[in-house]
């Protein structure tokens, strides 16, 4: 969305600019009607300098603007501006399988991952709800939704090493933890959407191997994207098996690549702990924050004001008489 105006048809009033500027430059040029006999040069030649064209003119071209700025105010100005994406609720779910015990990324993999988590934490609004699962062998429900940062942080520092890996276990539990959002019954139904539909729901899931237990990850896309959630993938940790810092299995690129495309998010890979930081802060950006449509009116008239004032300030400051 670009800028629109409530009001278009009073910007019909900037075409009175150009005449103004016309106006200007036939004032400044016209011929005085008698010519001045001075013999002081030297004083002429300082009084020409310090009326460079720069000074002669900024004073005008201030109020020109100020005047622009007014007319583009009271057309009432809506521009799309990024705002915290409170209608959101967003779930991290984090592989703390064995081999995240991995040291190819200082101090460990899920080391990393728990500061790349809380630096997530610090750059989302904090009225954007946040909750945590972690999944090994198993997936728990260790914070559900919530504003309250320092409790999310807490189970973050508390995660421990699980045997095992399902990611489709980890990525059900975190859906299901989003609002209007549930596990399959028995007989497969999902929970329906709610009169107005289903809140933005979003999950970013961090893994380093490949899914070797519980349901099939790709199985478990499928029931998010019936939901309307929208899941971000991370790869973490060196592809080469034979490195002496890993422990346990590849990762599973293709199959996490599949999570993201099945829901319409994205896949990262990272290797090093900045590199998982800056991930996590870019999903940040992209999932705590939207842009919406907001007036811009109060903006663009004090950017007017300011220019107005401006233009008296010069005006006083360039066009004072040289002492003779």
């Amino acid at each position: 969305m670009s800028l629109v105006f409530i009001w278009p048809t009073l910007l019909r009033i900037l075409i009175l600019i150009p005449l103004f500027l016309l106006a200007y430059r036939w004032v400044m040029n016209r011929r005085p009607r008698a010519a001045i006999m001075f013999p002081d040069t030297a004083l002429l030649a300082a009084a020409a300098r310090r009326a460079g064209p720069l000074r002669r003119h900024l004073s005008a071209g201030l109020f020109l603007f100020a005047v622009a700025a007014v007319v583009v105010a009271v057309a009432r100005p809506v521009a799309p501006l990024p705002v915290p994406a409170d209608r959101s609720t967003i779930m991290l779910a984090i592989d703390s399988s064995g081999s995240m015990r991995s040291q190819d990324i200082l101090p460990t993999r899920l080391g990393a991952a728990q500061d790349a988590a809380k630096a997530f934490l610090r750059t989302v609004p904090p009225n954007v709800p946040v909750g945590l699962v972690s999944f090994g062998g198993f997936a728990t429900l260790l914070v559900p939704p919530t504003t309250d940062r320092k409790r999310v942080v807490n189970a973050i520092d508390g995660l421990y090493f699980i045997r095992r890996t399902a990611i489709g276990e980890g990525l059900l539990e975190a859906v299901a933890a989003l609002p209007t959002r549930g596990k399959p019954a028995p007989d497969g139904s999902l929970p329906p959407a709610p009169p107005g539909g289903r809140p933005p729901g979003v999950v970013i899931l961090l893994s380093d191997g490949r899914s070797n237990a519980g349901i099939d990850p790709i199985v478990a896309a499928s029931l998010a994207r019936q939901q309307e959630v929208i899941v971000y993938t991370i790869g973490v940790g060196s592809k080469d098996p034979t490195s002496a810092w890993t422990i346990g299995g590849t990762l599973d690129d293709a199959e996490l690549q599949s999570i993201a495309r099945e829901t319409g998010g994205e896949y990262f890979h990272a290797t090093s702990a900045e590199g998982l930081k800056a991930v996590y802060q870019r999903l940040a950006r992209w999932v705590g924050w939207e842009r919406r449509p907001e007036e811009i009116t109060a903006l663009v008239g004090i950017l007017g004001a300011i220019a107005l004032i401006a233009s008296l300030i010069t005006a006083r400051v360039f066009t004072q008489p040289v002492n003779i």
